[in-house]
């Protein structure tokens, strides 16, 4: 085993026996036998190690999502999503405090990549027009109700008691960023032009993933420009 995964190895058992998600650098070093100015030379100081050990701690979730092949129904794919999101912040509470601790001012790619991936499964819902909003507002929604309830049921367990809190909040976010296969509601109707930004929405994504030849770049920014500007109402 070399230095680099000796530290991060060291790093990574502390961190899940901490009781805080934070772990010293000397403590480190101390438990991967090497010297400060080596963990320094690998990972630059420590909020670059602490992201290392992040994206570490995150590489067997991110390998599963990776390797999910997506279902008939892109929204159930979106439950799936957050439910598993749910069980490794539960599963692994200080690799998952520590991703998202204000504290750490190196970005892990884990992060990044979460988003990517989420973002993926809502193109392919605003294709399929589930979408009731652009995918770039879906993703900003879902993503910030799925982290900031996984962090408050890790942070402050005894407010949380209730076992179907994050499939309650799940339901409720999901169910106001898309729309069953298919249908129109009475509500839907009664507004007439309610079906224009869904409808934008599904054809802004259909072109990102497949678009036509005759268009300019040009022409093709000035067309998302407008679809976005009406998938937005």
């Amino acid at each position: 085993m070399d230095a680099r995964e000796k530290i991060l190895e060291a790093a990574t058992e502390l961190l899940a026996n901490a009781s805080a998600a934070d772990v010293s650098t000397r403590a480190v070093c101390e438990k991967a036998g090497v010297g400060a100015p080596m963990l320094y030379r690998l990972f630059g100081d420590k909020a670059g190690l602490l992201a290392a050990v992040v994206d570490r701690g995150f590489e067997q979730y991110l390998a599963s999502k990776r390797a999910a092949r997506p279902s008939g129904d892109p929204v159930a794919d979106l439950r799936s999503g957050w439910d598993n999101h749910m069980r490794f912040a539960l599963e692994h509470p200080n690799h998952y405090r520590l991703m998202y601790s204000p504290e750490l001012t190196v970005p892990p790619g884990a992060a990044q990549e979460a988003h990517d991936l989420l973002h993926e499964i809502l193109e392919r819902c605003a294709a399929a027009g589930r979408l009731t909003v652009p995918p770039a507002l879906a993703l900003r929604m879902i993503m910030s109700a799925n982290v900031g309830a996984a962090l408050s049921m890790l942070t402050r367990p005894e407010q949380y008691t209730d076992p179907r809190f994050s499939e309650r909040l799940r339901d409720a976010v999901l169910d106001s960023v898309t729309r069953p296969a298919d249908t129109e509601t009475d509500a839907d109707r009664s507004r007439g032009d309610s079906a224009v930004p869904v409808a934008a929405a599904t054809l802004a994504a259909r072109l990102r993933a497949d678009l036509p030849p005759m268009f300019t770049p040009a022409e093709s920014a000035l067309l998302q420009q407008w679809l976005e500007k009406l998938s937005a109402r």
